[in-house]
């Protein structure tokens, strides 16, 4: 069945209008960090932006951006939520010696937690 010309805009308008309520509540409940690589570089690298929830701990975030920048079953930078900053098809998981900015902070993954730097 095929809508009217004004169904067919209403439509359009209320899917519209849907993305920008689902944008400002993303925008209300989380926040970006950015992974830093640095471990194995010879100057440190911003690989991506990792949305992490607003409310969280700063160790939860530490560790959803850990998490969310490690390859598993398929390329880290296919995870939800991640915004991939490198050139090229691939990039290397976070490691111990990589950081993450949170806010105007940065923090160094160790062997066991975090470091603020």
């Amino acid at each position: 069945m095929r809508l009217t010309p004004i169904k067919e805009l209403v439509t359009l308008q209320k899917m519209d209008i849907m993305d920008k309520i689902d944008a400002l509540t993303k925008t209300l409940l989380y926040e970006k960090v950015a992974v830093i690589h640095a471990a194995f570089e010879d100057a440190p690298t911003t690989v991506a932006f990792v949305e992490v929830k607003k409310d969280a701990t700063i160790n939860e975030k530490l560790e959803a951006a850990f998490v969310k920048t490690n390859s598993i079953n398929d390329g880290w930078w296919n995870n939800e939520g991640v915004t991939k900053m490198f050139d090229g098809g691939a990039c290397r998981s976070t490691s111990m010696g990589d950081m993450v900015l949170i806010g105007n902070t940065k923090y160094k993954c160790e062997m066991t937690g975090w470091s603020e730097v």
